[in-house]
Formats: structure tokens, C-alpha cells, sequence
């Protein structure tokens, strides 16, 4: 992934956060039960906060010519679906075994940063 797509990635990712987390906060607001409400509003919260990093590093990413940027890059969009993925399918269909995969999306996350802390260092 190179700095352009990740700019455009971000930003319909963080254009997906705002439309999700409208639709939580009118729709699913008297349909799901306040847990479950819960588990949806930490599913926006870090949604919107990784698209906000993935915006970032896509700028660092136009910035240095540092291939492993791609890679952070690559591990926030599976930390997105994955975290965030699996929350909101919990958050609307109850189905519990989804709470599983959603560590997995925190370890990208991790890595992610992890990976951009690794480049910072070496430059």
C-alpha cells in the first residue's frame, strides 16, 4: 500500500466511522439492549481513532520512503475489520463466539504501532 491509498482508505474509513456511529447513536439506540449498546459505541470509538492513525500514517507514508509503513498500514486495516468488524457483528446479531476474533484485531493494532515505532527508530 502506498501513501495515496492509504489516504484514500483512511478517509472513507473515518467517513464509515461518522456514518456508523450516527447510525448507532439514532437507530440502534432504543434496539439494542444498553450492553450490547456498549460493545457497538467501543466498536465506533476505535474505529474512528485507528482511521484516524491509518490518516496519519498514510501523511508519514507520503512523507519517508519507509516500505515498512506499508506493512503498519496493512495491520491497521486488519485490526479495523477485525476488532471493529467483529464488535459491531456482535453488537447486532448477539452471536457471542464473535468476541473471540476481536483480540486478534487488537494484536494488529498493536503491531501496527509497533511497526511505526520500529521506523521512527531506525530513521
Amino acid at each position: 500500500m502506498n501513501g495515496k491509498i492509504c489516504l484514500l482508505v483512511a478517509s472513507f474509513a473515518l467517513a464509515a466511522a461518522v456514518a456508523l456511529g450516527a447510525f448507532g447513536a439514532h437507530a440502534l439506540k432504543s434496539r439494542l439492549a444498553p450492553d450490547m449498546l456498549s460493545v457497538y459505541q467501543t466498536a465506533v470509538q476505535y474505529h474512528f481513532w485507528h482511521a484516524l492513525g491509518l490518516f496519519a500514517l498514510a501523511l508519514l507514508m507520503l512523507q519517508w520512503d519507509a516500505p515498512l509503513l506499508s506493512w503498519a498500514a496493512w495491520l491497521l486495516l486488519a485490526g479495523l475489520m477485525l476488532f471493529s468488524g467483529s464488535l459491531y457483528l456482535l453488537a447486532l446479531t448477539g452471536a457471542r463466539w464473535l468476541g473471540a476474533i476481536t483480540p486478534l484485531g487488537g494484536i494488529a493494532f498493536i503491531a501496527a504501532w509497533l511497526v511505526v515505532a520500529w521506523v521512527a527508530w531506525l530513521r
